[in-house]
C-alpha cells in the first residue's frame, strides 16, 4: 500500500509523518491488505478559532471498486488521526460486507442460470 502524507498550514514532523503512517497501514488488515493507496492531508483549520487551535485529518483511501473519504476535526492532531482511523475502519467493514454479499447472490444467480442433465 502507497501511503501519502501531506501537511497543510503546517510543518509536519517525523513523528507525525510516522503515526499517520502507521494508523494508515492498519487499516489495511481488515480489507485483506487490498488497500491500494492512502492519501492524507493534516493540518490545521484557523490560527484565529476562538477555542483555540482546530487541526483536521482527511484521508482518501482507493480499494478495489470504491474510493473511501473521511474528514474529521479535534483539538489535537494526534485525536484527528485516531478518530480518521475509527471512521474508516468501518467504512472498510460495510463495504467488505457488502461486496461479500454481492458476490454471493451473483453465485447463486449463475447456479440458478445452470441447467441440470439426467440420464
Amino acid at each position: 500500500m502507497q501511503i501519502q502524507t501531506t501537511g497543510k498550514g503546517m510543518d509536519l514532523t517525523e513523528a507525525i509523518k510516522e503515526y499517520a503512517s502507521k494508523k494508515a497501514d492498519s487499516l489495511n488488515k481488515f480489507y485483506n491488505n487490498r488497500v491500494i493507496r492512502a492519501e492524507m492531508i493534516l493540518g490545521i483549520n484557523s490560527r484565529h478559532h476562538t477555542k483555540g487551535n482546530m487541526f483536521f485529518a482527511e484521508c482518501k483511501l482507493q480499494v478495489p471498486g470504491k474510493d473511501l473519504f473521511a474528514s474529521k476535526q479535534a483539538d489535537t492532531l494526534y485525536k484527528a488521526i485516531d478518530m480518521i482511523r475509527d471512521y474508516l475502519e468501518s467504512e472498510l467493514k460495510k463495504h467488505k460486507l457488502k461486496q461479500r454479499v454481492t458476490e454471493k447472490e451473483k453465485k447463486q444467480r449463475r447456479q440458478a442460470k445452470e441447467y441440470e442433465i439426467q440420464l
